[in-house]
């Protein structure tokens, strides 16, 4: 594997490092501020300047590897950007590489028809529209997909779908919706599914509300959502019909990477926040810095980050030179070992900030609060260390 990073990518990352240091960074809590006034998913003034500044420099939907569509990097070259971007929690959306957009536009490119692509991905690349994912249901177990019970039925040139969904994350304010939905109730477990764009506007498609994580419900909310005999033209179908499993592993593949990538970023942060804290604070005397306690987390999380980081690359590169298929035991190591390393380094942190850490006056708590779903979003931890041990025992069978 070589780990150097190709020299356009080298380019776009010292704009990417600069942009967010000297922009992005600095005006957080501004954000965070006007976030609280603002209704309906719509973006506070600072980020739409922001966005505005980002794709004016062409850093724009740098998370797509097809040129036709985005900067043409690879997934190692964009895992080193997505792991600067990780480094604060609203840098993706400057960038327009936020999810759940990024997972929708990479399947709508790669299974969509010409004209969904017009109608759809291309006003969802140029940050005209956003979307959200519409797959989960509270009847039934999320690790288990082939539970899904929402139904799309064919009434002549339309979809008429029913059922219950939520955590639909990003769908107050978005444009669009792809569900994943029964469409071949009698089909074996993982032909029974289809995946279908729903305008968010289409009579049956009902927000009931969005759903409080941690105390939040803020920006698009992680969202309930009621089909009630929602009804979308046959062309809205994404992909071959009763392929939505296949279409479903197509997009969490590069999207529980870029999860991964990102949280090596929040926990780099963490770190520095807590490496700076530890040599200004005094306690009993001396710097927290000098106590053998906080040197064990400083270096056992030096340690572990790096490892994260070396495995997250190398699942990348395995991606790019053989394939997402090939790389799936990779995906799945590193969808387990990055948000436990990044929930183990933020708890550290705030234990060495003491109060300061579990309030709002650093990023800390507001990471912790969104990075502990990471261990249960696009599969949780048990469901891949099951699959992580079933291919590895396959191979002494």
């Amino acid at each position: 594997m070589d780990f150097v990073i190709t020299e356009d990518a080298r380019i776009i990352e010292d704009q990417v490092v600069r942009f967010l240091n000297e922009k992005i960074i600095p005006v957080e809590s501004v954000y965070a501020e006007q976030a609280k006034t603002i209704e309906n998913g719509a973006d506070p003034e600072v980020m739409v300047d922001l966005r505005a500044e980002a794709k004016s420099l062409g850093l724009w939907n740098l998370f797509l590897p097809d040129e036709k569509w985005g900067a043409g990097l690879s997934n190692h070259d964009y895992s080193v950007l997505c792991e600067h971007m990780g480094r604060s929690q609203i840098a993706s959306r400057v960038f327009n590489c936020q999810a759940p957009d990024t997972g929708n536009a990479e399947i709508i490119a790669e299974f969509g028809t010409p004209v969904q692509q017009e109608r759809w991905l291309k006003p969802l690349l140029e940050g005209e529209i956003r979307s959200c994912f519409s797959m989960t249901e509270p009847d039934v177990s999320g690790a288990d997909p082939t539970g899904l019970r929402t139904r799309a039925e064919r009434d002549g040139d339309e979809w008429v779908i029913n059922g219950h969904k939520w955590f639909t994350s990003g769908a107050i304010g978005a444009e669009f919706a792809i569900a994943m939905v029964v469409t071949n109730p009698n089909g074996a477990p993982h032909e029974r599914a289809s995946m279908i764009i729903v305008p968010t506007d289409a009579p049956g498609f009902n927000l009931i509300r969005a759903v409080s994580v941690m105390g939040h419900t803020g920006g698009g909310g992680h969202c309930e959502i009621e089909y009630h005999d929602c009804r979308v033209p046959a062309e809205n179908l994404l992909g071959p019909e009763n392929g939505g499993f296949a279409i479903a592993q197509a997009r969490l593949g590069p999207g529980r990477i870029h999860h991964c990538m990102r949280s090596i970023g929040v926990a780099e942060r963490a770190f520095e926040i807590m490496c700076k804290h530890a040599n200004e604070r005094e306690s009993f005397g001396s710097k927290l810095s000098e106590k053998q306690f906080v040197q064990e987390w400083i270096a056992t999380s030096r340690m572990e980050i790096d490892q994260a980081r070396l495995l997250t690359q190398y699942a990348a590169w395995k991606m790019d030179t053989v394939g997402k298929k090939e790389a799936r035991q990779e995906l799945s190591m590193v969808k387990v070992v990055v948000p436990n390393m990044m929930m183990a380094v933020l708890d550290r942190s705030i234990q060495c900030l003491g109060a300061l850490g579990v309030s709002d006056d650093t990023p800390i708590a507001s990471m912790w609060r969104n990075g502990r779903a990471l261990r249960i979003a696009d599969g949780p931890d048990e469901v891949h260390k099951m699959v992580i041990a079933h291919r590895e025992l396959r191979k002494y069978r």
